[in-house]
């Protein structure tokens, strides 16, 4: 058997051809995409939107149709119009109670629901102070 181990000489004596060793330079990159901006009318990225597809109508009579503003049954908003159409309506911190809510919440809910549902929520104060909300 023949030893084909190399030597230290033999290993290290590896010069790459002339030309081949420069100067490390980074890699190219691709240009940068820059999309038209709105204002330059550009269309790219804008999605069109598709018609809604239409829904089948209710047969008159039908009992599963709901009040105008009532909500999902047992949902928060239901229990907030629930309230708010008792004769005395209901204070801010009974809202609050009721359904977990913090005050921003509860006015933005009210405020949401009256224009969605054309519906004529009164807003004034108690003699305590409190904010109270009722139908009119």
């Amino acid at each position: 058997m023949t030893n084909t181990a190399m030597t230290n000489e033999e290993a290290t004596d590896k010069t790459p051809p002339a030309g081949a060793q420069g100067a490390h330079a980074a890699p190219k990159k691709a240009a940068a995409k820059k999309a038209a901006s709105p204002k330059q009318g550009g269309t790219k990225g804008k999605k069109v939107a598709k018609p809604a597809p239409k829904k089948a109508t209710k047969a008159a009579g039908d009992t599963a149709h709901k009040e105008a503003g009532a909500g999902r049954a047992g949902s928060k908003g239901a229990q907030i119009l629930e309230l708010i159409r008792r004769p005395k309506g209901a204070t801010l911190a009974e809202i609050m109670k009721a359904t977990e809510w913090q005050a921003h919440s509860v006015r933005g809910y009210i405020s949401s629901a009256a224009k969605k549902n054309d519906i004529n929520i009164e807003s004034s104060k108690n003699d305590a102070g409190e904010r109270v909300y009722k139908i009119k």
